[in-house]
Protein backbone atom coordinates (compact mmCIF):
# COMPACT_ATOMS: atom_id res chain seq x y z
CA UNK A 1 0.00 0.00 0.00
CA UNK A 2 0.91 3.24 -1.12
CA UNK A 3 2.35 5.62 2.02
CA UNK A 4 0.98 9.13 1.95
CA UNK A 5 3.13 11.90 1.06
CA UNK A 6 3.39 13.99 4.14
CA UNK A 7 4.01 17.21 1.92
CA UNK A 8 0.56 17.24 0.69
CA UNK A 9 -1.59 19.45 2.99
CA UNK A 10 -5.28 19.30 0.60
CA UNK A 11 -7.03 17.28 -1.11
CA UNK A 12 -7.69 18.11 -4.60
CA UNK A 13 -11.57 17.78 -3.93
CA UNK A 14 -11.81 19.65 -0.22
CA UNK A 15 -14.40 20.14 2.29
CA UNK A 16 -14.79 23.62 0.80
CA UNK A 17 -16.02 22.08 -2.60
CA UNK A 18 -18.84 20.66 -0.78
CA UNK A 19 -20.22 23.68 0.56
CA UNK A 20 -19.87 25.74 -2.90
CA UNK A 21 -21.96 23.02 -4.25
CA UNK A 22 -24.41 23.42 -1.81
CA UNK A 23 -24.46 26.66 -2.49
CA UNK A 24 -24.86 26.62 -5.41
CA UNK A 25 -27.67 23.94 -5.73
CA UNK A 26 -29.54 25.79 -3.21
CA UNK A 27 -29.23 29.08 -5.21
CA UNK A 28 -30.40 27.15 -8.51
CA UNK A 29 -33.27 25.81 -6.60
CA UNK A 30 -34.16 29.61 -5.24
CA UNK A 31 -34.26 30.51 -8.24
CA UNK A 32 -36.50 27.41 -9.35
CA UNK A 33 -38.73 28.65 -6.62
CA UNK A 34 -39.12 32.17 -7.21
CA UNK A 35 -40.16 31.84 -11.16
CA UNK A 36 -42.71 28.89 -9.84
CA UNK A 37 -43.47 31.30 -7.26
CA UNK A 38 -45.54 33.35 -10.00
CA UNK A 39 -47.66 30.22 -10.82
CA UNK A 40 -48.27 28.41 -7.33
CA UNK A 41 -48.28 29.90 -3.95
CA UNK A 42 -45.30 29.27 -2.01
CA UNK A 43 -46.92 29.90 1.34
CA UNK A 44 -49.38 26.85 1.34
CA UNK A 45 -45.94 24.80 0.98
CA UNK A 46 -46.00 22.62 4.49
CA UNK A 47 -42.72 23.51 6.74
CA UNK A 48 -42.20 19.65 6.75
CA UNK A 49 -41.87 19.71 2.60
CA UNK A 50 -39.46 23.05 3.01
CA UNK A 51 -37.17 20.61 5.77
CA UNK A 52 -37.40 17.70 2.60
CA UNK A 53 -36.38 20.14 0.14
CA UNK A 54 -33.37 21.30 2.49
CA UNK A 55 -32.02 17.78 2.95
CA UNK A 56 -32.23 16.83 -0.32
CA UNK A 57 -30.24 20.07 -1.62
CA UNK A 58 -27.48 18.45 0.81
CA UNK A 59 -27.90 14.89 -0.79
CA UNK A 60 -27.59 16.70 -4.07
CA UNK A 61 -24.48 18.66 -3.10
CA UNK A 62 -22.67 15.54 -1.19
CA UNK A 63 -23.91 12.90 -4.07
CA UNK A 64 -22.17 15.53 -7.05
CA UNK A 65 -19.28 16.08 -4.65
CA UNK A 66 -18.16 12.49 -4.09
CA UNK A 67 -18.88 11.69 -7.78
CA UNK A 68 -16.77 14.32 -9.29
CA UNK A 69 -14.01 13.65 -6.14
CA UNK A 70 -14.09 10.42 -7.64
CA UNK A 71 -13.90 11.01 -10.80
CA UNK A 72 -10.86 13.20 -10.49
CA UNK A 73 -9.06 11.30 -8.25
CA UNK A 74 -9.42 8.31 -10.69
CA UNK A 75 -8.32 10.32 -14.12
CA UNK A 76 -6.02 12.87 -12.25
CA UNK A 77 -4.89 12.35 -8.76
CA UNK A 78 -4.46 8.86 -9.20
CA UNK A 79 -2.05 8.92 -12.31
CA UNK A 80 -0.27 12.46 -10.59
CA UNK A 81 0.34 10.26 -7.32
CA UNK A 82 2.01 7.18 -9.61
CA UNK A 83 3.80 10.04 -11.34
CA UNK A 84 5.02 11.35 -8.05
CA UNK A 85 6.10 8.13 -6.73
CA UNK A 86 8.26 7.22 -9.94
CA UNK A 87 9.61 10.53 -9.74
CA UNK A 88 10.59 10.30 -6.41
CA UNK A 89 12.21 6.36 -6.98
CA UNK A 90 14.65 8.04 -10.20
CA UNK A 91 15.61 10.46 -7.13
CA UNK A 92 16.44 7.86 -5.40
CA UNK A 93 18.78 6.26 -8.00
CA UNK A 94 16.09 3.46 -9.32
CA UNK A 95 16.20 3.74 -13.14
CA UNK A 96 14.16 1.18 -14.10
CA UNK A 97 10.90 2.92 -13.36
CA UNK A 98 7.86 3.10 -16.65
CA UNK A 99 4.69 4.42 -16.19
CA UNK A 100 2.31 2.85 -18.59
CA UNK A 101 0.18 5.39 -20.93
CA UNK A 102 -3.30 4.88 -19.32
CA UNK A 103 -5.07 5.05 -23.21
CA UNK A 104 -4.09 3.28 -26.68
CA UNK A 105 -1.33 5.38 -28.89
CA UNK A 106 -4.92 6.89 -30.89
CA UNK A 107 -5.95 8.06 -27.79
CA UNK A 108 -3.28 9.51 -26.01
CA UNK A 109 -3.97 12.70 -23.68
CA UNK A 110 -1.85 15.07 -21.55
CA UNK A 111 -1.00 13.05 -19.20
CA UNK A 112 -0.33 9.94 -21.15
CA UNK A 113 2.27 12.24 -23.48
CA UNK A 114 4.03 13.53 -19.91
CA UNK A 115 4.53 9.44 -19.01
CA UNK A 116 6.19 8.81 -21.71
CA UNK A 117 8.50 11.76 -21.97
CA UNK A 118 9.43 10.64 -18.03
CA UNK A 119 10.02 7.41 -19.12
CA UNK A 120 12.46 8.67 -22.19
CA UNK A 121 14.09 11.10 -19.47
CA UNK A 122 14.57 8.05 -17.31
CA UNK A 123 15.81 5.86 -19.75
CA UNK A 124 18.28 8.77 -20.76
CA UNK A 125 19.37 9.00 -16.45
CA UNK A 126 19.68 5.19 -16.96
CA UNK A 127 21.75 5.21 -19.45
CA UNK A 128 24.28 7.91 -18.38
CA UNK A 129 24.57 6.37 -14.93
CA UNK A 130 25.55 3.24 -16.48
CA UNK A 131 28.02 5.34 -18.51
CA UNK A 132 29.33 7.60 -15.08
CA UNK A 133 29.61 4.13 -13.62
CA UNK A 134 31.61 2.32 -16.46
CA UNK A 135 33.39 5.46 -16.56
CA UNK A 136 34.57 5.45 -12.71
CA UNK A 137 35.32 1.95 -13.59
CA UNK A 138 37.44 2.04 -16.65
CA UNK A 139 39.73 5.04 -14.86
CA UNK A 140 39.84 3.62 -11.82
CA UNK A 141 41.55 0.50 -14.09
CA UNK A 142 43.38 2.56 -16.11
CA UNK A 143 44.97 4.31 -13.03
CA UNK A 144 45.82 1.32 -11.10
CA UNK A 145 47.72 -0.67 -13.65
CA UNK A 146 50.52 1.99 -14.39
CA UNK A 147 50.61 2.81 -10.19
CA UNK A 148 50.89 -0.90 -9.37
CA UNK A 149 53.67 -1.01 -11.87
CA UNK A 150 55.56 2.05 -10.33
CA UNK A 151 54.97 0.88 -7.30
CA UNK A 152 56.55 -2.47 -7.87
CA UNK A 153 59.70 -1.49 -9.59
CA UNK A 154 60.37 1.27 -7.01
CA UNK A 155 60.11 -1.73 -4.39
CA UNK A 156 62.94 -3.70 -6.68
CA UNK A 157 64.88 -0.65 -6.49
CA UNK A 158 65.26 -0.33 -3.38
CA UNK A 159 67.11 -3.68 -2.82
CA UNK A 160 70.80 -3.66 -2.38
CA UNK A 161 73.35 -5.13 -4.39
CA UNK A 162 71.45 -3.83 -8.03
CA UNK A 163 73.55 -4.13 -10.50
CA UNK A 164 73.41 -0.96 -12.78
CA UNK A 165 71.88 -2.37 -15.80
CA UNK A 166 69.19 -3.51 -13.16
CA UNK A 167 68.77 -0.32 -11.75
CA UNK A 168 68.54 1.39 -15.09
CA UNK A 169 66.10 -1.55 -16.23
CA UNK A 170 63.59 -0.87 -13.31
CA UNK A 171 63.82 3.11 -13.69
CA UNK A 172 62.78 3.26 -17.33
CA UNK A 173 60.06 1.14 -16.61
CA UNK A 174 58.75 3.58 -14.04
CA UNK A 175 59.55 6.55 -16.60
CA UNK A 176 57.53 4.68 -18.92
CA UNK A 177 54.54 4.11 -16.48
CA UNK A 178 54.55 7.76 -15.53
CA UNK A 179 54.46 8.78 -18.65
CA UNK A 180 51.25 6.46 -19.30
CA UNK A 181 49.47 7.88 -16.34
CA UNK A 182 50.65 11.35 -17.12
CA UNK A 183 48.78 10.62 -20.97
CA UNK A 184 45.78 9.17 -19.66
CA UNK A 185 44.78 12.10 -17.16
CA UNK A 186 46.46 14.47 -20.14
CA UNK A 187 43.65 13.21 -23.20
CA UNK A 188 40.93 12.49 -20.09
CA UNK A 189 41.36 16.75 -19.25
CA UNK A 190 41.29 17.14 -23.08
CA UNK A 191 38.74 15.19 -24.20
CA UNK A 192 36.55 16.38 -21.43
CA UNK A 193 36.95 20.21 -22.39
CA UNK A 194 36.22 19.16 -25.83
CA UNK A 195 32.82 17.26 -24.85
CA UNK A 196 31.80 20.60 -22.53
CA UNK A 197 33.37 22.61 -25.60
CA UNK A 198 35.76 24.84 -22.58
CA UNK A 199 37.91 24.44 -25.95
CA UNK A 200 36.87 26.91 -29.05
CA UNK A 201 38.94 25.75 -32.25
CA UNK A 202 40.85 28.61 -33.52
CA UNK A 203 40.60 28.32 -37.08
CA UNK A 204 43.76 29.69 -38.97
CA UNK A 205 45.30 28.67 -42.60
CA UNK A 206 48.42 26.31 -42.94
CA UNK A 207 49.87 24.14 -44.91
CA UNK A 208 48.14 20.36 -43.78
CA UNK A 209 50.55 18.70 -45.52
CA UNK A 210 53.57 19.76 -44.27
CA UNK A 211 51.92 19.08 -40.96
CA UNK A 212 50.79 15.45 -41.59
CA UNK A 213 55.33 15.08 -42.26
CA UNK A 214 56.00 16.44 -39.14
CA UNK A 215 53.60 14.10 -37.26
CA UNK A 216 54.75 11.30 -38.97
CA UNK A 217 58.28 11.79 -38.93
CA UNK A 218 58.58 11.30 -35.25
CA UNK A 219 57.62 7.99 -35.51
CA UNK A 220 60.65 7.53 -38.22
CA UNK A 221 62.52 5.98 -35.33
CA UNK A 222 59.76 3.08 -33.97
CA UNK A 223 58.75 1.92 -37.53
CA UNK A 224 62.86 1.58 -38.15
CA UNK A 225 62.91 0.20 -34.85
CA UNK A 226 60.18 -2.40 -35.74
CA UNK A 227 61.41 -2.72 -39.36
CA UNK A 228 57.90 -1.73 -40.97
CA UNK A 229 57.40 -0.39 -44.45
CA UNK A 230 56.21 2.98 -44.38
CA UNK A 231 54.89 4.54 -47.54
CA UNK A 232 53.89 8.03 -47.77
CA UNK A 233 51.78 9.76 -50.50
CA UNK A 234 51.68 12.89 -49.85
CA UNK A 235 50.30 16.05 -52.18
CA UNK A 236 53.42 18.54 -52.05
CA UNK A 237 51.57 21.29 -50.50
CA UNK A 238 47.69 21.89 -49.51
CA UNK A 239 46.40 24.77 -47.57
CA UNK A 240 43.67 24.49 -45.38
CA UNK A 241 41.20 26.18 -42.55
CA UNK A 242 41.66 24.30 -39.31
CA UNK A 243 42.82 24.47 -35.87
CA UNK A 244 46.34 23.29 -36.30
CA UNK A 245 46.82 22.26 -32.48
CA UNK A 246 43.90 20.01 -32.89
CA UNK A 247 44.59 18.45 -35.74
CA UNK A 248 47.88 17.35 -35.09
CA UNK A 249 46.64 15.53 -32.07
CA UNK A 250 44.51 13.50 -35.26
CA UNK A 251 47.45 12.67 -37.17
CA UNK A 252 49.47 11.74 -34.41
CA UNK A 253 46.58 9.66 -32.56
CA UNK A 254 45.87 7.54 -35.91
CA UNK A 255 49.92 7.38 -36.98
CA UNK A 256 50.33 5.62 -33.21
CA UNK A 257 47.56 3.41 -33.18
CA UNK A 258 48.67 2.30 -36.59
CA UNK A 259 52.61 2.09 -35.32
CA UNK A 260 51.30 0.45 -32.39
CA UNK A 261 48.55 -2.66 -34.42
CA UNK A 262 51.43 -2.93 -36.93
CA UNK A 263 53.59 -6.20 -36.55
CA UNK A 264 57.05 -6.03 -36.80
CA UNK A 265 57.75 -6.53 -41.14
CA UNK A 266 54.55 -4.61 -41.45
CA UNK A 267 53.38 -2.17 -43.86
CA UNK A 268 51.65 1.28 -42.78
CA UNK A 269 50.33 3.85 -45.80
CA UNK A 270 49.93 7.13 -45.20
CA UNK A 271 47.52 9.58 -47.85
CA UNK A 272 46.87 12.32 -48.50
CA UNK A 273 44.68 14.12 -51.61
CA UNK A 274 41.99 16.80 -52.22
CA UNK A 275 39.89 18.53 -54.13
CA UNK A 276 37.89 21.90 -54.88
CA UNK A 277 36.36 21.62 -51.32
CA UNK A 278 38.09 18.84 -48.76
CA UNK A 279 41.32 17.41 -47.71
CA UNK A 280 41.33 13.57 -47.52
CA UNK A 281 43.60 11.61 -45.34
CA UNK A 282 43.86 8.02 -44.89
CA UNK A 283 46.12 5.95 -42.82
CA UNK A 284 46.31 2.10 -43.30
CA UNK A 285 48.48 -0.80 -41.96
CA UNK A 286 48.48 -4.49 -41.73
CA UNK A 287 47.40 -5.36 -38.49
CA UNK A 288 45.28 -7.79 -36.64
CA UNK A 289 42.41 -5.78 -37.98
CA UNK A 290 38.96 -5.76 -36.63
CA UNK A 291 35.39 -7.54 -36.65
CA UNK A 292 32.39 -5.60 -37.68
CA UNK A 293 31.21 -5.52 -33.77
CA UNK A 294 34.36 -4.01 -32.65
CA UNK A 295 34.00 -1.51 -35.17
CA UNK A 296 30.98 -0.23 -33.74
CA UNK A 297 33.13 0.67 -30.19
CA UNK A 298 36.77 2.08 -31.20
CA UNK A 299 35.16 5.26 -30.69
CA UNK A 300 33.89 4.67 -27.33
CA UNK A 301 36.04 6.02 -24.12
CA UNK A 302 38.05 3.43 -23.17
CA UNK A 303 37.42 0.50 -25.75
CA UNK A 304 40.03 -1.31 -26.68
CA UNK A 305 39.53 -4.40 -28.95
CA UNK A 306 43.26 -5.89 -28.78
CA UNK A 307 44.00 -6.47 -25.03
CA UNK A 308 47.52 -7.77 -25.91
CA UNK A 309 48.38 -4.10 -26.78
CA UNK A 310 46.42 -2.72 -23.47
CA UNK A 311 49.47 -1.41 -21.93
CA UNK A 312 50.27 0.64 -24.48
CA UNK A 313 47.23 2.74 -24.93
CA UNK A 314 44.55 4.27 -22.75
CA UNK A 315 41.24 3.55 -25.19
CA UNK A 316 41.35 7.31 -25.46
CA UNK A 317 42.54 8.35 -29.04
CA UNK A 318 40.23 7.65 -31.00
CA UNK A 319 37.53 9.14 -29.25
CA UNK A 320 39.57 12.15 -29.05
CA UNK A 321 40.17 12.27 -32.50
CA UNK A 322 36.15 11.98 -33.53
CA UNK A 323 35.28 14.53 -31.14
CA UNK A 324 38.62 16.78 -32.77
CA UNK A 325 36.67 16.38 -35.99
CA UNK A 326 33.10 17.28 -35.02
CA UNK A 327 34.34 20.34 -33.53
CA UNK A 328 35.98 20.74 -37.06
CA UNK A 329 33.28 20.10 -39.36
CA UNK A 330 35.41 16.57 -39.99
CA UNK A 331 34.34 13.01 -40.11
CA UNK A 332 36.02 9.68 -39.80
CA UNK A 333 35.29 6.00 -40.88
CA UNK A 334 36.95 3.21 -40.89
CA UNK A 335 37.81 -0.11 -43.07
CA UNK A 336 38.74 -3.16 -41.44
CA UNK A 337 38.89 -6.85 -41.93
CA UNK A 338 40.16 -9.23 -39.16
CA UNK A 339 44.01 -10.29 -40.34
CA UNK A 340 44.23 -8.13 -43.03
CA UNK A 341 44.56 -4.62 -41.05
CA UNK A 342 42.65 -1.11 -41.00
CA UNK A 343 42.32 1.89 -43.06
CA UNK A 344 41.34 5.44 -41.15
CA UNK A 345 39.93 8.01 -43.84
CA UNK A 346 39.62 11.21 -42.40
CA UNK A 347 37.87 14.28 -44.56
CA UNK A 348 37.95 18.00 -43.72
CA UNK A 349 37.04 20.60 -45.74
CA UNK A 350 39.04 23.03 -46.51
CA UNK A 351 37.14 26.19 -45.10
CA UNK A 352 35.01 25.42 -41.85
CA UNK A 353 31.53 26.51 -42.13
CA UNK A 354 30.95 27.65 -38.87
CA UNK A 355 33.07 28.26 -35.84
CA UNK A 356 32.24 25.78 -32.48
Amino acid sequence: MKEQDTRVKADIFPVSSFLISLITFGIITTIQMKILGNYIDVSQIAPVHVILVLILWLLVAATFTILTSYQIRKRYQKPIEDFAEAARKVAAGDFSVYLAPRHSEDKLDYLDVLFLDFNKMVEELGSIDTLKTDFVSNVSHEIKTPLAIIYNNAELLNKPNLTEEKRLEYSQTILSAVHRLSELVRNMLKLNKLEKQVIKTVPEHYDVTAQICECAVQFEELWEKKNIDFEADLEDRVMLEADAGLLELVWTNLLSNAMKFTPEGGTIRLSQSSDETNVTVCVSDTGCGMTPETMKHIFDKFYQSDTSHATEGNGLGLPLVQRILQLSDGTISVQSKPGEGSTFTVVLPKKQGGQS
